[in-house]
């Protein structure tokens, strides 16, 4: 394409609805946009300083880094520049004509039509270039970037509606300057002193200078004089905040430089500061975010701290200090003992990154032990929100299980509420006199788990048991094994055997009822065995009159829905039938002498206990004829 041509495009389907979004949401904070600007401007800076360390004709002449912000009160704009890396043309279009790399899709599935708290989405999700049109009715960007020649300047523009065009120009300079065109009742931005006090309150911890031309004061009446010639100011500290030390800094110098790296609205829920001196030495900077980003469950997405090498930035996500059981966490981590061309290649061969990774997964799993204890309220909301992705360490991380295992928490018999707020140290305090095992129960919705007929014995005995309905809870359970030197039993596993929980008049009861009770299990055999493995009576029930376990081995049932929907292929299993024999229909269904009857009510039985325990029947019309054929008996 030539250079004097102009190319008008289209947003994505997906951009054009946020994009709407954000001009028509009623921020209460609408100077976030200069925050956001900013920010951007810091990362360009920051990207070429590291492309320069291989090529250092990058700098075409210019290495002093610093952004600059500029008003115009009669032309009503606002412009922000930087001298970092620019963009080229395919570069533009992608990244201002996206919005969002991953995530859009779902973001927009959560909106309500509220704009306030739509725009509170909109701060969770961070939409950063884009918060430009929350005071600003046209864009325009000119960037260049470094390494290309002056011709290939980019010039794109936007006035917020369905279309943007691209043109190619000549830019002498390299990098970035948006101008924004400020609506009718933004025109406040428009000036010196609210722009300088905007920058000190979010940007203060840019190690980039950011510099505006200094505010002179108005001639005196009479004064004839010659006006000083402009001059710049640096309106930052301009410090990179994590090497300063602890002392120094602010909660909410904290707090900002969290929104800088994050580029989330919210607030940080707890940070940890350390410098580290000796065999390694290195600064970390860690985040406990308040909101879970949309892309959380996406295992492929971004993640990482920021990292630098002697205050050098390296690259955006560096995965390798954290494991993805711990991908929520933001910061910046600053080491001193990596080679300043750090690769993704080195870092994952440096042993060093092995130190740091094994230190600083510590450090975080400390930063949420000490909050669970001095904090409980705070704990609940960083639980609600990351609880299911912590629930995956056990399974990633053995040699910080114990650790993790105490910071999990669960809903329990105890409550009988869907809050998941028990410890397994509150559990094993509370567990009974003679009780050596952890017990609990998994279903794919809490209801279905809390009114499992499994329970029944456990509350009749007052044994407390654990309520698992998360996805991820059996495969939890499956890399648990044990706590506290106690096992997990699951209560729809095996045959149950409460040891010394059981007391000797009951275990004698038992045994007299399965004697008795021997016939009806043989005959509950023949008329099912296609479709069980075992026939048994069982005492864990004390109301319904039958159940389904699986085999002590055997996958857990729920475990087992799972994997059939995600399309795996797994080995035909039967389950175990249990029959209560204190249950009068069990009573009524050992007398039935017409085998036939017996048949179509031993089979209802076992349909209601797979339905109880959350189970899909294979073949639902029969099930219904065969109930509506008893009730018709029941009802002549």
């Amino acid at each position: 394409m030539t250079a004097a041509q102009k190319e008008t495009r289209g947003f994505q389907t997906e951009a054009k609805q946020l994009l709407h979004l954000m001009i028509h949401s009623l921020y209460s904070n609408r100077e976030i946009f200069l925050r956001e600007l900013v920010s951007n401007a810091s990362d360009a800076a920051d990207k070429l300083r590291f492309a320069a360390l291989k090529d250092d004709s990058l700098f075409e002449g210019d290495s002093e880094l610093k952004i600059r912000v500029e008003f115009d009160k009669d032309a009503k704009t606002v412009t922000i520049s930087d001298n970092g890396i620019g963009m080229s043309r395919d570069e533009v279009v992608e990244h201002l004509g996206t919005i969002a790399k991953s995530g859009t899709a779902a973001f927009l599935q959560n909106l309500t039509g509220d704009e306030k708290k739509d725009s509170h989405l909109i701060g969770q999700f961070g939409v950063g270039f884009y918060s430009a049109f929350i005071v600003a009715d046209k864009v325009e960007v000119f960037t260049r970037r470094a390494g290309a020649s002056a011709e290939e300047g980019v010039h794109w523009e936007c006035d917020g509606e369905a279309e943007y065009s691209v043109e190619t120009v000549a830019k002498a300079d390299r990098g970035t300057s948006i101008v924004l065109h400020l609506k009718d009742d933004q025109t406040e931005f428009a000036d010196g002193w609210r722009l300088r006090s905007i920058v000190k309150k979010y940007s203060d911890h840019i190690s980039i200078p950011v510099v505006m031309e200094k505010e002179q004061p108005m001639p005196e009446e009479g004064d004839d004089s010659e006006p000083p010639a402009p001059e710049d100011e640096v309106i930052n500290t301009a410090t990179a905040l994590w090497t300063r030390s602890r002392s120094e800094v602010t909660d909410e110098e904290y707090t900002e430089f969290y929104k800088h790296i994050s580029h989330d609205f919210a607030e940080p829920l707890k940070w940890s500061h350390n410098r580290v001196e000796g065999k390694l030495d290195y600064t970390s900077l860690l985040y406990l975010p308040s909101k879970a980003p949309f892309d959380m469950y996406n295992r492929d997405g971004s993640r990482g701290v920021k990292l630098y090498v002697q205050r050098t930035f390296i690259m955006d996500d560096a995965e390798q200090f954290l494991p993805m059981y711990l991908r929520f966490v933001k910061g910046v981590v600053d080491s001193a003992d990596l080679s300043l061309n750090v690769s993704r290649e080195i870092l994952q061969k440096d042993p060093n990154i092995d130190a740091m990774r094994s230190a600083l997964t510590k450090r975080v799993l400390d930063m949420l032990e000490k909050m669970a204890k001095k904090e409980p309220e705070d704990y609940a909301k960083f639980w609600a929100e990351f609880g299911q992705v912590l629930k995956e360490g056990p399974a990633e991380d053995f040699s910080n299980k114990e650790k993790i295992a105490k910071l999990l928490r669960f809903a329990t018999t105890q409550t009988d509420s869907d809050a998941q707020d028990q410890s397994l140290v509150d559990y094993v305090e509370r567990m009974k006199e003679g009780q050596d095992k952890i017990y609990y129960v998994a279903a794919e919705n809490f209801n279905t788990a809390k009114n499992s007929p499994h329970l029944e014995v456990f509350r009749k005995k007052g044994i407390e048991v654990l309520i698992l309905s998360d996805r991820v809870d059996e495969w939890l359970m499956g890399n648990m094994m044990d706590f506290d030197g106690k096992q997990f039993q699951d209560v729809a596993k095996g045959a149950l055997d409460l040891g010394d929980l059981d007391t000797e008049e009951e275990k004698k009861a038992q045994e007299e009822s399965e004697k008795e009770m021997a016939s009806l299990i043989e005959r509950a055999k023949e008329a099912l065995k296609d479709d069980v493995a075992d026939v048994r009576i069982t005492h864990r029930l004390t109301d319904s009159p039958a159940c389904l376990a699986v085999g002590e081995h055997d996958m857990g049932a729920q475990m087992r829905r799972l994997m059939e929907q995600a399309g795996q292929a797994l080995p035909e299993s039967k389950p175990n039938l249990e029959l209560n024999p204190d249950h009068p229909l069990v009573k009524k269904l050992d007398m039935e002498p017409d085998e036939d009857r017996f048949g179509e009510l031993i089979k209802i039985l076992f349909d209601q206990a797979n339905l109880a325990e959350g189970g899909t029947l294979a073949d639902p019309a029969t099930y219904v004829q065969r109930l509506n054929k008893l009730l018709l008996e029941l009802s002549n």
